[in-house]
């Protein structure tokens, strides 16, 4: 049985990495697994959505079997979050456009801005269980 909150992010973005570091450190339920788009349980997941991370920039949130891009799938999570990370979600207030546009400018040069790595993140051993 597939888990109820799976996050997919880019697997060799430093931001990303950094991103699913954050979820981890402040998903006091240990609500959300992770799976890197490139790796086969990503790949999966985005065969059976009908889409594909890397195209879109996004990190992509299935929650419950529905998937969120994007803006809404970045403010979903923080929704999930301890406090006070909880209260980004009023971010949703804002036009998705507004929100997207900025989510893809940050996006589209996180490789410039914070660098790419040769290989997808390994998690430790302690982290294991939250990786698909």
């Amino acid at each position: 049985m597939r888990p109820s909150h799976i996050v997919l992010f880019d697997g060799v973005c430093v931001l990303c990495e950094a991103s699913v570091r954050f979820i981890i450190k402040h998903d006091k339920a240990g609500l959300f697994k992770f799976a890197a788009a490139q790796s086969e349980a990503g790949k999966q997941i985005q065969s059976e959505l009908g889409t594909d991370a890397m195209a879109y920039q996004t990190m992509i949130l299935i929650r419950h079997g529905k998937a969120y891009y994007k803006s809404d799938a970045a403010l979903e999570i923080a929704g999930s979050l301890s406090s006070p990370w909880k209260a980004l979600a009023w971010f949703k207030i804002l036009p998705r456009w507004l929100r997207d546009s900025i989510y893809s400018g940050i996006a589209r040069r996180r490789y410039r801005w914070f660098g790419r790595k040769s290989a997808c993140m390994i998690p430790s051993d302690s982290l294991r269980d939250r990786f698909l």
